[in-house]
């Protein structure tokens, strides 16, 4: 079974026990993190798909750590002007352990039977 939930923006296709490296989330290390943006769940037999979101299907997960990227240079230049820039990047993240994919089964309105009419 595995779901795609949308974390932050971006969408992630979660699996059970998979570990995840998502942008930084604001909660301690070892606390849990419930994900309600489900997008589509599989069961392995059938797929159910969001419109945009699965109702009653939520992703649980552990945090596991934060820490940050490596540095990414990023340089501009314009030629002939004297104009040069050095700048450095370093991305924070977090890594997520998936824990549990829950389903919950929607109860259906039972349909009114339909009466016969006599004439």
């Amino acid at each position: 079974m595995y779901a795609i939930v949308n974390i932050s923006g971006k969408q992630y296709k979660a699996e059970k026990g998979s570990t995840l490296c998502v942008p930084k989330q604001l909660l301690d290390e070892g606390k849990k993190l419930v994900l309600e943006d489900v997008r589509m769940v599989h069961d392995g037999k059938t797929a159910k798909f969001g419109n945009p979101k699965v109702s009653g299907a939520k992703v649980t997960a552990t945090i596991l750590e934060h820490g940050r990227e490596r540095k990414i240079l990023v340089y501009k230049k314009k030629r002939r002007k004297g104009y040069q820039r050095k700048n450095g990047h370093r991305q924070w993240y977090t890594n997520i352990e998936i824990q549990n994919i829950q389903m919950s089964k929607a109860k259906s309105a039972p349909k009114p039977k339909k009466e016969k009419k006599e004439s």
